[in-house]
């Protein structure tokens, strides 16, 4: 396996801007004229690149960040060709991967679907043999299926190990799939039931047959040849495939329709976390007009401001004394109540209005600290947690100083919190950038993701917050109390202030005291967040009437 994943290093990886702005790179060894220069970061691909390579790859950064998914391409540049993957790293940017391709191979073609190399990604000849399936049935009177097979695992081998091994386990599941479903491009595929590959993770299947029994026999098979183990070299690889059918005359009468309704049902196979196969119902599309509805919902509640935060008090743990009250998401919904950020998030999120709602959740805190000062200590922060998205776009700092520039807060008085996943994702200018503005920069969810020391003891960070996960645990489970005292003393150690979240008794507070923790919130001090809160509630009534 060593050598496998040694062959597998990039030649280059660079991170670069929708705009065509490289940010930083790794590696260089062996791309030639690709090499960047010194000090190379911040300028566009066109100054420091040939034309040829600065165009190819701009242009699958802007196709990777529109279609949030990883795209892959060749090109070629002072006559050598390159194999290019890029990924989305956020709202604005994508990192590329970049590898001298194989010797011999003109930039357009690929390796055949031969053990060992990536079968071939012919989208547009499976839809063409797709189309004229459907237009000799209909003339025929005959019935087609199209089952989707989204591939679960691909992604994940790609991104911590590599794609090139990716690509190897999937050409591998594909070979040994069973006789008769092969790629559609196959001269011995079997006219009745052929196979195509939609994307890197996406297989499509279509049976002449709208029999039940005949259409999962069919995707079964295939779903159960992806399931058994492939082995690369030393190394066993897990897929877990996920179904959806959806059939000719009863779902959809074009290819688009089709593909749309065979993908619905696909994703209620995930959502399920089901082996069988899916069939398309109406249920289903009541489930997304559902989630259409819930889009609107969202957007509404946005410019009406009906999505709010809700204040929770963090105290000293020692004296009890207030040092900050903790905004979190809250949507009052008029219909369906209190709705909880996991509801609606993900929603805000895929359909790109999560920065609008963040953005529109920090404009807010003007009024609800004029409507509080009066209440809060002296030195008491207004601590506020911006979405991942929000954080990610250049302008986030932009944001910041524009609410803080019109003086109704303090900066002094503002903390920003951030989760640690995302801390590993931000550029460590944004947070001395933010710094200078003078606010406070806490790391939320301190054991959760994958945060660098490295980074955190160059970042200008004020605190550390413990997940909540291990903080309730802390008494009952050594784990968590081992996580515990290894982010309070990480803290300690950085020089900033450790803080927990979910204190919810006497017992955890003195734990927490023991380890050194300095400052908390939860349960326990839930008393004192209900009266803020309610106080603030009260008074944005007041406000609106």
């Amino acid at each position: 396996m060593a050598e496998i994943l040694s062959e597998a290093l990039p030649d280059l990886v660079v991170l670069v801007r929708r705009d065509g702005v490289l940010m930083g790179h790794v590696g260089g060894k062996g791309v030639g004229a690709l090499v960047p220069p010194a000090g190379a970061s911040g300028e566009r691909l066109e100054l420091i690149w040939p034309e040829s390579a600065a165009l190819s790859v701009r242009q699958a950064v802007r196709r990777c960040i529109a279609e949030r998914k990883a795209v892959e391409t060749r090109f070629e540049s002072t006559q050598v060709c390159y194999e290019l993957r890029v990924f989305p790293q956020g709202p604005d940017r994508a990192l590329c991967v970049i590898r001298v391709a194989a010797p011999g191979l003109p930039a357009e073609e690929s390796p055949s679907g031969t053990p060992g190399h990536p079968p071939p990604f012919d989208r547009r000849g499976f839809l063409s043999r797709f189309n004229d399936s459907l237009s000799q049935a209909a003339l025929q009177e005959k019935a087609v299926a199209l089952a989707l097979v989204h591939i679960d695992g691909l992604s994940e081998i790609a991104r911590v190990v590599d794609a090139k091994i990716s690509d190897q386990v999937l050409s591998a599941a594909i070979v040994r799939l069973p006789q008769g479903a092969r790629l559609a491009q196959d001269q011995g595929a079997d006219r009745n039931w052929y196979l195509g590959q939609m994307s890197a993770d996406l297989l499509a299947i279509v049976i002449e047959s709208a029999d039940r029994d005949t259409i999962e026999h069919c995707t079964s098979s295939v779903c159960a040849s992806l399931r058994q183990p492939v082995t690369i070299g030393d190394a066993s690889f897990h897929l877990t495939p996920y179904a959806g059918v959806s059939i000719l005359g009863q779902d959809g009468s074009s290819p688009s329709s089709l593909l749309d309704k065979a993908r619905s049902a696909a994703v209620e196979a995930r959502r399920a976390n089901s082996d069988r196969i899916h069939f398309f119902t109406d249920t289903m599309k009541l489930r997304s007009l559902a989630r259409l509805d819930v889009t609107r919902e969202i957007r509404e509640a946005i410019a009406s401001r009906d999505i709010r935060l809700r204040y929770t008090a963090r105290h000293d743990l020692a004296s009890g004394r207030l040092v900050a009250q903790v905004g979190y998401l809250r949507w009052n919904h008029e219909l369906r109540g209190e709705l909880a950020p996991a509801e609606f998030l993900g929603m805000a999120e895929t359909t790109g209005l999560a920065t609008s709602l963040s953005r529109a959740l920090l404009e807010g805190l003007r009024e609800d600290y004029q409507l509080l000062a009066p209440q809060l200590p002296p030195d008491a922060h207004l601590s506020f947690g911006p979405l991942r998205h929000h954080l990610l776009q250049d302008d986030f700092v932009d944001d910041v100083a524009r609410v803080l520039g019109e003086g109704a807060l303090p900066a002094s008085r503002l903390e920003i919190r951030i989760s640690e996943r995302t801390f590993a994702a931000m550029d460590l200018s944004m947070y001395q950038d933010l710094r200078r503005l003078g606010v406070q920069i806490v790391i939320d969810e301190m054991g959760r993701g994958f945060g660098s020391l490295d980074r955190l003891a160059r970042a200008p960070i004020w605190g550390l917050q413990l997940d909540r996960a291990w903080v309730t645990a802390i008494r009952s489970d050594s784990v968590a109390l081992r996580v515990c005292r290894a982010g309070i003393s990480a803290a300690r150690a950085l020089g900033v202030i450790p803080i927990a979240t979910g204190v919810d008794d006497l017992a955890q507070r003195d734990a927490l005291l023991e380890l050194g923790c300095r400052y908390g919130g939860g349960d326990l001090y839930s008393e004192a967040g209900r009266r803020f809160d309610t106080l603030i509630m009260r008074r944005r009534s007041q406000i609106a009437s």
